[in-house]
C-alpha cells in the first residue's frame, strides 16, 4: 500500500536558488590526506541505522573514521540514520551510544552532545530532504512516479521473463513537475547513460561504465530519493547530510561501492564537491563467506560480555585491512591515533582468524593486572566469576576475599583470557584438585615411573616425605621457596631426582593443571594449605607404589 506525504511544502524558486547557492560552499576544505601528513583536518561520521546491534564491521568503520579524525586534528561525528521505521528496533539506538563509548570512540558531534551541524538523526531532517527534492524536480534531476507497486511487480516479473533488466521503464518520466502531490507517489533521480567516474583513495579511479544498452532497451536505473511516506532513501539523505555537515572523508566498506556512482551524480546535481571517498574491503570468515552469526561471534555485546577488553577488540579490528609500518602489532589508541593512514589500507576482503585477538587480549589483561591500571574491571569480573562457581569460602573454610582473588589474577595472569576461562583454569586455587581425573593421570604415570626405576620402591614413603620436611622447614616467601624448589647445583643425577620431586608438588598443588610457577602458586595458597595437599598427594603415590591406585588410573577405571 502507498503513503502519501504528510505534507506539502511550499517553497518560491528564488528562495531555492539562493539555499543552494548558499550551502554548496563548505566551512572546511576537502583536502585528501596522505599517509600521515594532513593538509587539513578531517571531518568524518559514522553513521548507523538504529536495527539491530553493531558487529565487528561496524565497529572497524566507526574506528577507521575516529582514528582518520582524530590524527589529523579534525572531527567525529555520530548521525543516525533512523529513516526506516519498520526496521528500527527499540534500544538499539542507546545500544549504538553504549557500545561505542564502552570502546572509547567519543564523538564530537551528534545525539547527545549536540554541535553546530545538527540535528543528527535523520527523522529530525526531513524538511531539509524535501527542499532539496524540490531543488532536483525543477532542474529535470528527478520526477515524481506514481507507479503502484502491483505494476513495478509486473514490469519486474515480465522482464526477468524475458531475460531482460528489471530497472524501472520511466513510464512516469513525462508527470510534469507540478503534477499531483496528493497521490501516493515517489521521488526517482533521473539517472544519466553513464555516470560519472569518481576517485577512490584505497581503489584509485572508479569507472561504473555506461548504461546505454539497457536504455535502449527502455530499462534505467533512477533509484528512488524519496519514498512515499516523505522519508528519504540512504542515497538522497547521506549526500545531503554529508555536505550539510560538512564531512570531508565518507570512510565506509565496499558494499557501498556500486552506490558512489549515485552519489557523486547527485552531488553534481546540487552544484557540490562530493567528499573524498575511502571504501575498505568486508570481512569474511576463513573459509572466505561473508561474516556472520551462522560462522561465529559477530556483534561486539557478545565479545564485550565474555570479556574481552575494549582496547584489545580496536585493536583486533584495526588490523583488519590495514597495515602499519611498526614494529609490533600491539597498538593501544594512542598509537593507533598517531600510526593510522589511509595508505595502509589495503584493497579486497579480510578473512578474520580469531588467533589475533586473543593474542592481543592476553597483551592488553597483562598491561592492566601488572601495571595495576584499569584491573578494577578485570578483577570484577573474575570475582563474579568465581563466587557464582566457588561460593564463598575455599576448602578450609577460610572466605574467599577479593584481595585473595586480586593475588590469584596477579600469579596467573599470563592464562588469563576471558573470566569464565580463567575462572575455570585457575580453580585449583578455591577448590581441592581431584587427582582422579585426566589432568592428574599423566603425571601420576610420569613420576609412577620414576618411582619404578629407584633402588627400593619401599623407599618411595621416606623419598616423597622428605619433599614435604624441605618446603616446610623453608622460609615462606619468594627467595625461600625458591631456594628449595629450585633444587641441587651442579650434580645432574640430584637435579633429575630433584625435578621428578617438584613434579609430585605441582601434582600435588594443581592436580596436574596448568599454571603459574610452583613457588608462585605455594605463596597464594599457603603453607598450611600447601602441605594437606602434598601430604594428600604422597599419600595416592603411595597407594600408588602398592598398586591399587596407579593401576586404577593407568586402565582409565579411576
Amino acid at each position: 500500500m502507498a503513503f502519501m506525504f504528510s505534507k506539502t511544502i511550499p517553497i518560491s524558486s528564488r528562495f531555492l536558488r539562493l539555499c543552494r547557492r548558499c550551502s554548496s560552499t563548505p566551512k572546511f576544505s576537502h583536502t585528501a590526506i596522505h599517509g600521515s601528513s594532513a593538509i587539513a583536518p578531517a571531518r568524518t561520521r559514522f553513521a548507523p541505522s538504529p536495527t539491530g546491534y553493531l558487529h565487528l564491521g561496524s565497529l572497524r568503520t566507526a574506528l577507521f573514521n575516529y582514528l582518520l579524525a582524530k590524527g589529523t586534528g579534525g572531527q567525529f561525528l555520530l548521525r543516525i540514520e533512523d529513516t526506516d521505521k519498520k526496521r528500527t528496533m527499540e534500544g538499539a539506538e542507546e545500544g549504538i551510544f553504549d557500545t561505542l563509548r564502552w570502546a572509547g570512540l567519543q564523538w564530537d558531534e551528534g545525539p547527545l552532545v549536540g554541535g553546530g551541524f545538527g540535528p543528527y538523526r535523520q527523522s529530525e531532517r526531513t524538511e531539509l530532504y524535501k527542499k532539496h527534492v524540490d531543488i532536483l524536480l525543477e532542474e529535470g534531476h528527478a520526477y515524481r512516479c506514481y507507479c503502484t507497486p502491483q505494476r513495478l511487480e509486473a514490469l519486474a516479473l515480465t522482464r526477468k521473463n524475458s531475460g531482460q533488466s528489471t530497472d524501472y521503464d520511466r513510464h512516469c518520466l513525462d508527470s510534469p513537475p507540478i503534477a499531483s502531490t496528493t497521490e501516493p507517489h515517489v521521488i526517482r533521480l533521473k539517472a544519466p547513460v553513464q555516470y560519472p567516474p569518481y576517485r577512490d583513495l584505497v581503489y584509485g579511479t572508479i569507472n561504473s561504465g555506461t548504461r546505454s544498452n539497457d536504455h535502449s532497451i527502455g530499462a534505467f536505473e533512477d533509484p528512488i530519493l524519496l519514498k512515499s511516506d516523505g522519508m528519504p532513501t540512504y542515497h538522497l539523505a547521506n549526500v545531503v547530510d554529508d555536505h550539510f555537515m560538512n564531512i570531508t572523508h565518507v570512510v565506509r566498506a565496499t558494499e557501498w561501492m556500486p552506490s558512489t556512482p549515485k552519489h557523486v551524480h547527485l552531488y553534481s546535481c546540487f552544484g557540490w564537491a562530493p567528499p573524498k571517498f575511502v571504501h575498505v574491503g568486508l570481512l569474511q570468515d576463513i573459509q572466505g563467506r561473508k561474516l556472520s552469526k551462522r560462522t561465529g561471534d559477530v556483534f561486539v555485546s557478545e565479545f564485550r560480555e565474555k570479556g574481552y577488553l575494549p582496547e584489545a577488540l580496536n585493536n583486533f579490528v584495526a588490523l583488519m585491512g590495514w597495515s602499519h609500518a611498526g614494529e609490533s602489532d600491539v597498538l593501544d589508541m594512542q598509537k593507533l591515533v598517531e600510526q593510522f593512514s589511509i595508505d595502509g589500507l589495503t584493497t579486497g576482503n579480510t578473512k578474520v582468524g580469531f588467533g589475533k585477538l586473543d593474542f592481543l587480549q592476553k597483551q592488553y589483561v597483562r598491561i592492566r593486572v601488572m601495571e595495576g591500571s584499569g584491573d578494577t574491571e578485570i578483577l570484577d569480573a573474575v570475582e563474579t566469576q568465581v563466587r557464582k562457581e566457588f561460593g564463598e569460602s575455599l576448602e578450609d573454610g577460610t572466605p574467599i576475599t577479593r584481595e585473595y582473588i586480586k593475588s590469584v589474577l596477579q600469579a596467573n595472569v599470563q592464562n588469563y583470557l576471558i573470566p569464565s576461562e580463567f575462572t575455570e583454569m585457575s580453580s585449583y586455587f578455591f577448590q581441592v584438585p581431584s587427582l582422579d581425573e585426566k589432568p592428574a593421570i599423566k603425571p601420576i604415570r610420569q613420576i609412577k615411573a620414576f618411582l619404578d626405576a629407584t633402588p627400593a620402591p619401599a623407599s618411595a614413603r621416606s623419598f616423597l616425605a622428605d619433599t614435604i620436611s624441605q618446603l616446610n622447614q623453608a622460609e615462606w616467601t619468594k627467595e625461600g621457596l625458591e631456594f628449595v624448589v629450585d633444587g641441587p647445583r651442579g650434580d645432574k643425577a640430584a637435579l633429575t631426582a630433584w625435578r621428578a620431586r617438584m613434579r609430585i608438588v605441582r601434582l600435588g598443588l594443581s592436580g596436574g593443571a596448568d599454571g603459574p610457577t610452583i613457588v608462585a602458586t605455594m605463596l597464594v595458597l599457603g603453607k598450611e594449605r600447601c602441605m594437606e595437599r602434598l601430604r594428600r598427594a604422597i599419600a595416592k603415590l603411595d597407594d600408588g607404589v602398592k598398586g591399587v591406585g596407579l593401576k586404577k588410573l593407568e586402565t582409565g577405571s579411576a
